[in-house]
């Protein structure tokens, strides 16, 4: 499709061949993304080079220009922070009753026996896997690891459209500014 989009670029605004790429390329990078969370970087970093191919057909810059910028201009997410978004969205809508119920009981709040300061931070409770190969790669243990290390304004909003604009917010800032 990348290829065809880019045979009609010149003939087409920036906002047509936006909508285009958006609806055959990017829909596809994003298609069960959240799965890819234990993948290699080897596999990511393939399917970056696949976001890096359309930004660049999008914004007409050359094969060897930086790509940074133009994912800026876009204000594109990279592919690893799309895939951490994917899980922090669906681990939110699990944590407020919007998700499926099968997802709502693989997260557990973390409550200390003890009086400590992060008992009302609304952390989840990451378990104990055996092999960190499998283990690490499944929702259960992913999804409160990356909740934790987020920051509570991010956690603590009040609707789903806020949550997806904070997130995106930290996200981007997190890739492209430190």
């Amino acid at each position: 499709y990348l290829r065809n989009i880019a045979k009609i670029r010149n003939m087409m605004s920036l906002q047509d061949a936006e909508k285009l790429v958006h609806a055959f390329v990017t829909s596809r990078l994003d298609y069960c993304n959240a799965l890819l969370s234990g993948c290699a970087s080897k596999c990511i970093n393939k399917l970056q080079l696949v976001q890096n191919a359309a930004a660049r057909v999008l914004t007409r810059s050359r094969k060897y220009d930086h790509i940074t910028p133009v994912l800026i201009s876009l204000h594109w997410l990279p592919i690893k922070s799309r895939i951490d978004y994917k899980i922090l969205l669906l681990t939110y809508k699990a944590l407020n009753g919007l998700a499926p119920q099968y997802l709502s009981e693989l997260l557990y709040q973390y409550d200390p026996p003890r009086l400590l300061r992060s008992k009302g931070a609304g952390y989840l409770l990451v378990p104990q896997i055996m092999k960190t190969t499998a283990g690490g790669r499944s929702f259960s243990y992913k999804a409160p690891q990356l909740w934790n290390s987020f920051p509570i304004s991010v956690r603590d909003s009040d609707t789903v459209s806020v949550f997806k604009s904070r997130l995106k917010t930290y996200l981007f800032s997190k890739a492209f500014y430190q």
